[in-house]
């Protein structure tokens, strides 16, 4: 790991050296057991284990930490920033989130896009961009599990896996009410119920999700006040949990999603030529956009999973079958303004006007079967198979070439097993392997460029031939845990995994020819360690990681043809470290803190990319020029979005009031460290530091089960740059504005 600084790298050991003292004397240290931090249940194995015992590096979110994140409204990409190695954007409002894990990820904005980081809500993978954004409401908890996961999850989980788990049906009637208003008229509700319908038989549990934001950014072109940025979205789950022997249970889960809002807000012209900052053209509150109807977005959604579980003779079958589906359009004005064309052109130099609409609809099918072994001796093993199928027609219409219309298919199935053996007490090895076969194909549906194929002289438009890839990998992991005591141990994780074969048709809305990117693979070596220390009042994680990705895929965007097409690179590469921790010092103080350091690198000497679509912004990497055409060589840089280091942390302070209640102060803060934007480097396209921290002040009754707090996000209104367009202008888009309101939630 030769790029790892000497101050990280020795840093990481200090701490290490650090664990391993103060566990030494943990038990001298503190006594009070009021203040032993609760353990943590996950499933990253497909096995119900203490986060503590797994061989893998993982961060969770749950109760006020997670709650507190969504307060104002906020979509999935609330999460960015929020645990190490974490981070999230989207340049297509709320329904196509793109999430990156150790600094891997993929920028690619079409509907059609992979991602390697996959989703897995409720034990069923959300494969498509759209699935990923269902929104989140009554769950219990969120794992963050980081490194390759390609032995039980599967192709495109070579960064890793966001695993929400949604509360479940319980015989116990119970339910909760959380409700707050704040800036730009924001209303959040979020209520459950659920209970016995059938006494130890059937149990059921409703949840319901309701946010507006009112329209607040005014639209200078057509002087209208308050034209976008509003939203309104609803959704809805219900689960029944049939029970009808101990050896024997039922899970079944359907939602539903209905979004009206704004696609994402593209501003012209924010980024001086030579400059990152924003400049005097940026105004969080007005748009100047002549296009685009405001950049309505509307996507509609609905799925099912069914759960069974049967228990004989120290074994578990479990069988998922899951199906999701949805629907939907996002309109935009992609120039951000008004070209040079119209009299209230700007701002900024444009020179002509960009539109754009894309409808997607998908559907997704999915069956897992597994049987596992629940034996007490030193010997476990988990083994079964996979199937997975799924249909996308992506409709793309532009201002210039009418509308096309393309069709993507992908079918998946694939076989695993797991096996875990306590070589001690105190060491135990495990390892698994998975084959997969996955299959794509491409179908062109629907040409509509007639007039532009005219208007150019064309005589006739370009036909496309289907296209069909396939492959099959073999991907497998070993690891060895050794517990040093009962609180701590060290760790080491060799894993590989693949990102399948892509299509990228995007091309063919305007007149080019679909990319191909053939699978990438990687191997990734980790080393960590885990540890309570303090009579388990300090929870202290870390891990060190390297990986290699050979024929790593990446997305040229952008450029003067405003393409967006696949490519391979010979090999990337990723090194660093994370840390976790909480700490709770007294019973009345709680803190959190992690941090991640991502070095990232693209290694190809020969991959050349179109840079700066607009000529307007400063190309950092050498040029070449081909064909008269200039092009930029990008060996050596660093994955797009991958921010260098993410540093968060959160503190809970507390003080009784009565027997009854206490009035509690919590602040919550992320920081994202330096990020290049674009595939190649440019001085616009590389954000500096940038930070967001939320704050809750209120009272809490636990007689009465009850809360009332005033809460802000974004509490310093920080104007952070979260993407560009590399197209016709310095187009740019933002994080969200201050969001301060009052929250009331009851729990019964």
């Amino acid at each position: 790991m030769n790029k790892l600084s000497k101050y990280h790298v020795t840093a990481l050991a200090s701490a290490i050296s650090l664990v391993l003292v103060s566990n030494v004397n943990a038990q001298t240290t503190q006594a009070n057991a009021d203040l032993t931090l609760e353990e943590i249940i996950v499933s990253a194995q497909k096995r119900q284990e203490s986060a503590q015992e797994v061989p893998i590096s993982i961060a969770s979110l749950s109760g006020e930490q997670f709650d507190t994140i969504f307060s104002g409204g906020e979509d999935i990409l609330a999460l960015s920033s929020r645990v190490p190695g974490l981070y999230a954007e989207s340049s297509n409002g709320r329904v196509a989130p793109r999430f990156y894990i150790r600094g891997l990820g993929n920028i690619d904005f079409d509907l059609a896009a992979s991602q390697p980081v996959s989703i897995v809500f409720d034990n069923v993978v959300q494969e498509n961009v759209v699935l990923k954004s269902f929104p989140i409401f009554d769950v219990e908890q969120v794992e963050v599990i980081r490194g390759p996961q390609g032995t039980l999850f599967g192709r495109n989980t070579t960064a890793g896996i966001i695993k929400f788990d949604t509360r479940k049906p319980t015989q116990e009637a119970e339910g909760y009410l959380n409700a707050s208003y704040g800036t730009f008229d924001t209303v959040n509700i979020e209520a459950a119920v659920g209970g016995a319908l059938v006494d130890d038989v059937l149990s059921t549990r409703v949840s319901v999700l309701s946010q507006t934001r009112e329209d607040w950014i005014d639209n200078s072109f057509t002087g209208q006040a308050d034209a976008l940025g509003g939203h309104k979205e609803n959704a809805a789950r219900i689960q029944f949990l049939y029970t009808p022997t101990d050896s024997f249970s039922a899970l079944f889960n359907y939602h539903i999603r209905d979004l009206d809002g704004t696609a994402s807000v593209f501003r012209a012209n924010i980024f001086t030529t030579g400059s990152n900052d924003l400049n005097e053209n940026f105004d969080r509150d007005v748009v100047n956009h002549n296009q685009g109807d405001n950049n309505p977005q509307e996507y509609e959604a609905s799925g099912g999973s069914l759960k069974l579980d049967w228990e004989f003779d120290a074994h578990t079958l479990t069988s998922i079958t899951g199906y999701e589906e949805s629907e939907g359009f996002s309109l935009g004005d992609i120039d951000g303004g008004t070209a040079q064309n119209n009299p209230n052109a700007g701002p900024g130099f444009i020179p002509f006007d960009a539109v754009t609409q894309d409808n997607a609809d998908v559907e997704q099918l999915t069956q897992e079967i597994r049987i596992a072994s629940n034996y007490d001796g030193r010997f476990n093993w988990q083994a079964g198979a996979f199937f997975f199928d799924s249909t996308l027609d992506v409709s793309t219409t532009d201002g210039f070439f009418g509308r096309t219309t393309v069709s993507h298919e992908n079918t998946t199935w694939a076989f695993f097993g797991q096996v875990s053996y306590d070589l001690s007490e105190s060491l135990t090895l495990s390892g698994g392997l998975r084959y997969t076969d996955d299959e794509k194909d491409l179908v062109v549906l629907e040409q509509n460029v007639d007039s532009f194929a005219l208007s150019i002289g064309q005589a006739s438009i370009q036909t496309y031939e289907p296209v069909n890839v396939a492959d099959d990998q073999l991907s497998g992991d070993i690891s060895v845990n050794y517990r040093l005591s009962d609180t701590t141990s060290l760790y080491t994780r060799v894993s590989s995994g693949f990102r399948a074969q892509s299509i990228q048709a995007r091309d063919v809305a305007f007149e080019g020819n679909p990319s191909v990117a053939d699978s990438e693979t990687i191997t990734s070596y980790e080393l960590g360690f885990k540890s309570d220390l303090f009579s388990e009042s300090l929870r202290l994680n870390a891990a060190l990681f390297y990986y290699e990705i050979d024929d790593i895929q990446l997305s040229a965007i952008g450029g003067a043809n405003n393409g967006n097409s696949l490519l391979n690179a010979d090999k990337g590469v990723g090194q660093g470290f994370e840390v976790d921790m909480e700490y709770v010092p007294t019973s009345n103080l709680r803190i959190t803190a992690g941090f991640s350091y991502n070095d990232t690198e693209i290694q190809d000497s020969d991959l050349l990319t179109a840079p700066c679509g607009s000529g307007a912004c400063t190309v950092l990497d050498p040029i070449v020029t081909q064909g008269g055409t200039d092009l930029a060589l990008i060996d050596g840089n660093p994955f797009q979005s991958a921010p260098e280091t993410i540093f968060n942390f959160t503190l809970r302070y507390q003080i009784p009031a009565g027997d009854s209640g206490q009035f509690f102060a919590f602040t919550d803060w992320a920081f994202q460290g330096e990020t290049s934007i674009a595939l190649y480097e440019a001085a616009e396209f590389i954000t500096d530091d940038q930070f967001e921290g939320g704050l809750r002040l209120g009272y809490e009754n636990f007689e009465d089960n009850y809360q009332i707090a005033l809460f802000g996000r974004n509490i310093t209104d920080e104007e952070n740059v979260k993407g560009i367009i590399d197209f016709n202008n310095n187009t740019g888009f933002v994080n969200q504005p201050r969001i301060v309101g009052v929250e009331f939630n009851v729990r019964f």
